[in-house]
């Protein structure tokens, strides 16, 4: 007994991480995430559901206003005990604001890049356009003339519109509205000429006709946005965009620790109902490894931080 007392207190010296995750769960699994109802509170809830039964502890969503779950995360012990499960606010608001309580690369550890809801490119059917190329034409024609409504600063859809006037050259003017649903119903409404609505609200819209989807914004095409091509393939290459949800750990959290949390998310994520599920809301499983998802933070941080403080994109 007291061998084996010695070769484990020594493999624990040794190999920390492996004995932290080999005992990891021992008590309730706390995941931070945005407001209650919220498209990343939703996808949260479900794969907390899906891997407390195989973590063998209770997995709970706590619901927290603003960038008060970040902010949490952020100062959480690194044990696993806490997650974080958001989207883009974590890695641009830095870019948005002179001070942010957190450093993305710093104070987090990733876990997997869970999910993408795609955005598409909408406009009044009155618009004499097409295609994205005509719609490239016509803003270069008339430069300032053309509005595109979006949601909050910092927003996917707000973000989708200005990575777009950036790598397309075009000059088209911003109106803000307090979230996408009102900028999205502007441009039913005739009232804006364009906007970048995520594909899960505005696939209703486009079917009806109320407006004219002209691409999505997807690398590759998506049956989410059926028979559409990509921005990319349509007069702007290499254009991509989407409501990015993912899993987030406190930094120094052990890798061991990471990896069950990566493959119990992933597992559940990969099953056909839940895929089904997410699909009929608008959004695509991309269920990533950790290092993957740290590539794809990193990535998006230097290619949108451009558009941000090229475009002077403030968020006070």
């Amino acid at each position: 007994m007291t061998r084996l007392f010695v070769l484990v207190s020594a493999l624990g010296a040794i190999f920390p991480g492996a004995v932290c995750a080999q005992e990891f769960p021992t008590k309730v699994v706390r995941v931070f995430t945005s407001q209650s109802g919220s498209p990343s509170d939703i996808i949260a809830r479900l794969l907390a559901q899906g891997i407390t039964p195989s973590l063998g502890q209770q997995v709970i969503v706590d619901n927290r206003v603003g960038t008060v779950a970040v902010e949490n995360v952020a100062k959480a012990p690194a044990d696993g005990y806490t997650l974080l499960f958001y989207g883009p606010v974590v890695w641009l608001l830095p870019f948005l604001r002179d001070h942010v309580a957190w450093d993305p690369e710093r104070d987090f550890a990733a876990v997997t890049l869970a999910t993408q809801a795609p955005n598409l490119l909408i406009v009044h059917p009155t618009l004499p356009v097409k295609s994205v190329r005509d719609l490239i034409a016509l803003a270069k024609a008339r430069p300032g003339e053309l509005n595109y409504g979006s949601g909050l600063t910092g927003s996917s859809n707000h973000m989708a519109a200005e990575l777009f006037k950036s790598m397309s050259g075009t000059n088209i003017v911003r109106v803000p509205f307090s979230g996408p649903a009102a900028a999205f119903t502007a441009v039913i409404a005739g009232q804006l000429q364009l906007a970048f609505p995520d594909a899960g609200s505005a696939s209703p819209h486009v079917k009806s006709g109320k407006v004219r989807a002209l691409a999505i914004s997807t690398a590759e095409p998506s049956a989410l946005g059926p028979g559409l091509p990509t921005i990319a393939a349509s007069g702007v290459p290499g254009y991509e965009s989407g409501i990015i949800s993912a899993m987030f750990a406190p930094a120094k959290t052990p890798v061991a620790i990471i990896n069950r949390l990566n493959h119990e998310m992933v597992t559940v994520l990969g099953k056909p109902e839940i895929k089904e599920r997410l699909f009929n809301s608008g959004v695509e499983v991309i269920a990533s490894s950790p290092a993957q998802l740290a590539a794809k933070m990193k990535s998006e941080m230097v290619r949108m931080g451009k558009v941000i403080r090229d475009a002077k994109i403030r968020d006070e």
